[in-house]
């Protein structure tokens, strides 16, 4: 989603020198750094370059808690909070110089080969971060043709210090509208180089403005008291931002220059492969992770014909039916069990109180299992998925405490049932994440997945470690994980053996599989969109609109549907590895152990942890 061709010759001729220059300058500074001198300086690099990074998008440098930023050039301290990030293309390029400068200021200044243990990895991270920074910019090119880029930026923008506690209210307020001031700029700035914008782009980041609408016309009015200087100070700048995002809605609807194929948004197998190596972090290739994940999806059919045969024969007797193979049977027998279990689910509107409802028993269980520790802050709050993201998230997500900020709100993103849905649409969503799948979704988000996953990385010390490894997280790292969790849970006895919950998670672990596939196939083998819903739903038992939520997500994004495959393989290794070697193994102090290393890729911190 997210090259131009080069002149031979000369050209690969500079490269090779200046690659020449940077292994004997990186040579020489080994010799001439001692170990502990080295790291410090790698300390104070990093954390220059984070919070200038930072600086440079204010919007994330809300995420993370980074609130001021002196400019080294004029000296001047920047209000992050009210600043809206610049999307011209003047900045696009200056990005590309400024990922560049970097890079070869740490391969110089302070080459891995020169760092300890815990500091090489971090240093991986941010040279992988800044290699696909850079394959954006230079060549899968994302932001000129995806307007749910500025889109999000915008939302994300909005609503963060509303959410955040790191000023008084009335402050954080200000900010926000100082934001809304500056969101006409924006739209113009991307309007000049968006071009050839796939229709699922542009439809998707329709529907996601109307959520900032709402955001500046409903949810940041209520904190504001009417009569006040801030409120005449919104009256005079939402309606413009309402008028710039209404009017670039039209303008992505109606501007020929957008017009683009329908399967514009994959990405092709070089692009792929470049960013997958970027955001996996190890030595896994997309082919090996496809092939892995085809041959599993087989054996979890069988696994689910096998849970579900009997409580078929309870539910539906032993009255044999004709089937036309054996793929038939199978799917007959799994899917009219799965359908039985699915009776069980929400009504539309108590979604957030059936998740909160779960969250307490999943405490307790944790606790009484000794599977990790809990958090001691109690900052998780479920709350509706902001509308500005129901796109990417249509069913839930969530955002961790700010690195910098550890004591502030996390949230457990759950997307409502769209008013607007039908009430057929709306079952086939609630089918999908019945009251068995919501257990799992809460384990997965929250405890004892990403929330806790995350309340450990908000301990790390020293704080630019905790900001580097939160800012630059391995993805398959962390989606693993949460599935990985999963599996520990069900493991330990969590349902106590429901067969209904176990035949559940075989089925959402043949759901991971089938992101793999199709995201690795519709991106690099063409895969069709027939094809890929007769995957999630016919082999791989889903409703409709589940899968259709899915296959949008696939062309949203690229290389993120497979971390939590690759991420799940990785930690389920690590795990037999590190319990082969230790015959002391206790659960709760590996957990612990490993989690605090924070989401560094996962054989790295096997290295570091053994």
């Amino acid at each position: 989603m997210f090259n131009t061709p080069t002149k031979k010759g000369c050209i690969l001729c500079g490269m090779k020198t200046r690659k020449t220059t940077i292994l004997l300058a990186s040579a020489l500074l080994i010799m001439a750094l001692p170990a502990q001198a080295a790291n410090q300086k790698f300390s104070a690099l990093s954390d220059q370059f984070m919070k200038e990074s930072l600086s440079r998008s204010p919007s994330t440098a809300s995420q993370m808690g980074y609130h001021k930023h002196k400019d080294a050039k004029s000296g001047r301290v920047l209000e992050l909070d009210a600043m809206l990030d610049d999307m011209s293309a003047e900045f696009m390029q200056g990005q590309k110089v400024f990922y560049e400068t970097w890079r070869k200021r740490f391969a110089t200044e302070t080459p891995m080969a020169s760092l300890d243990k815990q500091d090489a990895a971090d240093w991986q991270l941010v040279d992988d971060q800044i290699s696909l920074a850079l394959l954006e910019l230079d060549g899968i090119k994302n932001y000129q043709h995806n307007p749910t880029v500025v889109v999000e930026m915008i939302g994300s923008a909005l609503f963060q210090p509303l959410a955040g506690n790191y000023a008084p209210k009335e402050k954080r307020v200000a900010h926000v509208v100082s934001r809304i001031e500056q969101v006409p700029r924006v739209l113009e700035q991307c309007k000049k180089y968006l071009n050839e914008a796939p229709p699922i782009f542009v439809s998707t980041a329709i529907s996601e403005n109307e959520g900032n609408i709402e955001l500046i016309q409903k949810t940041i009015l209520k904190d504001i008291k009417p009569g006040s200087a801030m409120h005449a100070r919104y009256k005079q700048a939402a309606p413009k931002a309402v008028k710039a995002l209404k009017d670039f809605n039209t303008w992505l609807k109606t501007n020929k220059k957008l017009a683009a194929s329908d399967d514009a948004w994959r990405l092709g197998a070089q692009n792929y492969d470049q960013k997958f190596k970027y955001v996996m972090e190890t030595s896994v290739t997309s082919v090996e992770l496809l092939e892995s994940a085809e041959r599993e999806f087989k054996d979890v059919r069988a696994e689910m014909l096998a849970i579900a045969t009997p409580m078929h024969q309870k539910y539906f007797g032993k009255k044999e039916v004709q089937d036309k193979d054996d793929t038939a049977r199978e799917n007959r027998i799994i899917g009219e069990v799965l359908k039985k279990i699915s009776d069980e689910h929400p009504k539309r509107d108590q979604l957030l109180k059936a998740v909160e409802a779960d969250l307490a028993g999943i405490k307790k269980f944790i606790a009484d299992k000794k599977i990790v520790t809990l958090s001691p802050r109690n900052n998780l709050k479920v709350i509706p998925t902001p509308p500005y993201l129901r796109g990417i998230y249509s069913v839930a997500g969530f955002h961790s405490a700010p690195p910098l900020e550890p004591e502030a709100r996390a949230e457990y993103w759950v997307t409502p049932i769209d008013p607007k849905d039908s009430a057929a649409k709306a079952e086939s969503k609630l089918r999908e994440y019945n009251n068995y799948t919501l257990k799992w979704l809460t384990i997965h988000e929250a405890l004892p997945g990403h929330y806790i996953q995350f309340e450990h990385v908000n301990n790390i010390k020293p704080m630019q470690r905790r900001l580097l490894r939160s800012l630059y997280g391995n993805g398959a790292y962390i989606e693993g994980w949460a599935e990985y969790i999963a599996q520990v849970m069900l493991d330990e006895g969590y349902m106590n053996d429901n067969p209904k919950f176990r035949l559940t998670m075989r089925k959402i672990r043949l759901r991971l599989l089938a992101n793999t596939i199709l995201d690795i196939k519709m991106h690099t083998m063409k895969m069709s969109d027939p094809d890929a819903l007769d995957l999630m739903i016919r082999d791989g038992f889903q409703t409709q609109a589940e899968a259709e939520g899915k296959l949008r997500r696939a062309k949203l994004s690229s290389c993120q549907l497979p971390t939590y495959y690759a991420g799940l393989r990785e930690w389920l290794a690590f795990r037999k590895n590190y319990q082969d070697k230790h015959k002391d193994f206790n659960l709760l102090k590996f957990h612990d152990l490993v989690l605090d290393q924070g989401p560094l890729p996962v054989p790295v911190v096997e290295k570091l942890v053994n």
